[in-house]
């Protein structure tokens, strides 16, 4: 099956989606199949923002369909930030969408982590990841929570993490282990493997981007169709 990939929304985000999906597949011994747009970083920043939900998902649909010329069987949006507009775009895409959201729920329970805590940016932190957890309680950084998603904004669109970034995100996270009960951090922004990739924060972290591109290799490699997948959003 061919990938299709809206990346830009930052660009390490993009890169990650594409090197783990690349190694996913390669440790499977399977081909891969993937073509990726890019979205424009400062437009969609301004979108979420301002809840433009609407037109960002014109705004989708107009890279969509370059996906679906490009012969692409579906799509996913490279940024859990980037799906506050996923039910609108999903409406009016002429491809299926992959939610980098739906898959988190029933991997949280499948390993028995009943309490998460979330970081990315404010409106995932806030929303408890759009509200979209059924089975999973999900906590937020408190009076801070604004410096956070700001400084999530600012990282995502520079493709780099300050040293003060990475303290602030990285005691957060213990925080809400500590003072909330999560049993374990999620990586709730895509591009949280800039501060997190390659340190030991000294509690459990799971990558939404792990979880997304395993859904992703199992469709690149014909193990679940888009009828499954389909029916778990």
């Amino acid at each position: 099956m061919h990938i299709g990939l809206i990346g830009g929304i930052g660009p390490a985000a993009t890169v990650a989606y594409y090197q783990r999906l690349c190694a996913e597949m390669r440790r499977r011994q399977a081909p891969l199949e993937v073509t990726i747009v890019h979205a424009q970083t400062m437009d969609v920043v301004d979108r979420f923002n301002r809840d433009r939900r609407e037109e960002q998902a014109e705004d989708y649909l107009r890279l969509i369909r370059r996906l679906q010329a490009a012969g692409a069987d579906c799509v996913a949006i490279t940024s859990l930030g980037g799906h506050f507009c996923f039910a609108e775009t999903r409406a009016i895409s002429p491809l299926p969408l992959v939610s980098a959201i739906a898959p988190l729920d029933e991997f949280f329970a499948s390993r028995g982590v009943m309490r998460i805590g979330l970081l990315g940016t404010r409106l995932v932190m806030q929303t408890r990841l759009y509200g979209q957890l059924a089975r999973t309680e999900a906590v937020a950084p408190g009076d801070d929570i604004a410096e956070i998603g700001q400084a999530y904004q600012d990282m995502a669109i520079a493709g780099e993490c300050t040293e003060d970034q990475r303290r602030l995100f990285l005691e957060a996270g213990r925080r809400m282990v500590e003072d909330q009960g999560a049993q374990a951090i999620v990586l709730a922004g895509t591009d949280l493997n800039l501060a997190f990739d390659g340190c030991d924060p000294g509690y459990p972290v799971i990558d939404a981007l792990d979880v997304h591109v395993a859904v992703l290799a199992d469709l690149a490699s014909g193990l679940r169709n888009l009828e499954e997948v389909a029916d778990d959003q």
